[in-house]
């Protein structure tokens, strides 16, 4: 395909139809994938798809992802293990009351871990689970509240591995001077309006201010059945209601030591910190101070070490597979210039009161289409950001738009990283998560956009 057309819009809707329909993201991606390939070229779809394949797992992005998300796991595994997030859950009941603050505290949690959104969805949604069962809140929910302050507050947060990667994409297209990018990335956050809203709209939910919708209120009611002891085969629901004190009273001592939690935790956020927001490095640093520390008090063997954190690799593969499929996915829409199409197809609407909203809703769209949030903002910024200056929009409310966009997209595509994770780190399906969070997304999308639009 030489010139973008209406036929690159097939692949997306290959897959978000599929995702509904077989609840398996990572068959929809690659039907979506294969959809692609076929409209590139059947003939040489297969050495297409063998190139694509290797160029995504040779891709360093996918190398630091995969490393990431398996120590992640490897991390979790080990504090598990070790009695911290028990020791986390059991001081965490000391605070609250019922279901309503279990869930601002998650929230809060969430606005603390803002260094990186996988640090976020895994650690939030890892330690406040044990908390939100005992309330009765369903698996759904949680992954809710965690997807809602991982991208959204990261992006509004300048010290953050999205701030760092976004002033960098700035200064490289020319939109800021070298070293200035992150003054236009502050500058524009306070029109970072989906972040904001996204953000500002989970205690509003927590509190019963804004109430289950649709399938959410599905998920809680069957949460709730079960508290009851009512019993239902849903998979969503495969997991058991957690009797905390149970636990507690069974656990030796010093299994519950907080420090058996915060070392770990406390280690991977200042390292990250330090080591120029890189997670990886980060993790790397909490691992080694954490095994020694667990193996001073005699919880775990060094044998019996490896062993779990393998383990908890293996529980990240599903969602390590999910995020490489669509990574190839998203590199298939590049080749039918998806970005390039809506753009294209959008330009004779622009005007410097529609250009925003525009922006914002067609790049949240293809953020949501694709699942690609970092990837959709470098593939559009060196098309919009001429349009705005020839239009002499105002720059920061632009890039705001395509912030909010990403964001949209991180938190909303049912495939994408952030989403996948979130579910992983709360214990529940994926597509269950994307689809009971989607109201309240679309909610927070619609205000974003109603905000682009009176601001332009």
């Amino acid at each position: 395909m030489q010139e973008p057309t209406a036929l690159s819009l097939i692949p997306p809707v290959v897959v978000l139809t599929l995702a509904l329909l077989s609840r398996r993201p990572i068959f929809s991606l690659l039907a979506g994938t294969l959809a692609g390939l076929l409209l590139l070229g059947p003939v040489g779809a297969v050495g297409n798809f063998a190139a694509i394949s290797v160029k995504v797992m040779m891709d360093e992005t996918i190398a630091w992802l995969i490393l990431v998300c398996g120590f992640f796991g490897a991390l979790i595994a080990l504090l598990v293990r070790a009695g911290g997030a028990l020791a986390f859950g059991k001081l965490a009941l000391r605070y609250t009351r019922g279901a309503r603050s279990s869930l601002l505290m998650t929230w809060l949690l969430g606005l603390l871990i803002f260094v990186d959104d996988y640090l976020n969805a895994l650690t939030v949604g890892e330690t406040m689970k044990r908390v939100t069962d005992r309330f009765g809140i369903s698996r759904e929910m949680l992954a809710y509240v965690v997807d809602s302050t991982a991208a959204p507050v990261c992006v509004l947060v300048p010290f953050s591995t999205w701030a760092v990667f976004f002033s960098g994409l700035l200064e490289n297209n020319g939109v800021a001077a070298a070293g200035a990018g992150i003054d236009i990335f502050i500058g524009a956050i306070p029109y970072m309006f989906y972040a904001w809203a996204a953000v500002l709209t989970v205690p509003l939910v927590a509190t019963g201010v804004i109430p289950a919708l649709g399938p959410m209120q599905k998920a809680q009611q069957r949460m709730q059945s079960r508290a009851l002891g009512e019993h239902h085969d849903d998979v969503a629901l495969t997991f058991k209601a957690r009797n905390l004190e149970a636990e507690f009273e069974a656990a030796e001592p010093r299994v519950l030591r907080l420090s058996n939690f915060l070392v770990p935790i406390v280690s991977l956020v200042l390292f990250t910190w330090y080591f120029d927001i890189d997670v990886w490095r980060g993790l790397i640093v909490s691992i080694a101070i954490t095994l020694p520390y667990y193996w001073s008090q005699r919880l775990l063997g060094f044998g019996e070490s490896l062993d779990v954190m393998l383990d908890g690799f293996k529980t990240m593969i599903p969602a390590i597979g999910t995020v490489v499929a669509a990574f190839i996915f998203k590199e298939v829409c590049d080749q039918l210039m998806l970005p390039q199409y809506v753009v294209e197809s959008l330009a004779p609407l622009m005007s410097a009161q529609a250009l925003p909203v525009l922006v914002f809703v067609s790049m949240a769209a293809l953020a949501f289409a694709t699942g690609s949030s970092w990837g959709i903002f470098a593939v559009t910024i060196p098309i919009v950001v001429p349009m705005a200056e020839a239009l002499a929009v105002d720059m920061p409310l632009v890039i705001g738009a395509l912030l909010s966009a990403s964001a949209f997209g991180s938190q909303a595509c049912f495939y994408s990283d952030s989403t996948v994770l979130a579910a992983q780190g709360a214990g529940c399906h994926v597509i269950d998560h994307a689809v009971t969070q989607l109201p309240y997304a679309l909610m927070a999308a619609t205000l974003a956009a109603l905000g682009f639009w009176l601001m332009a």
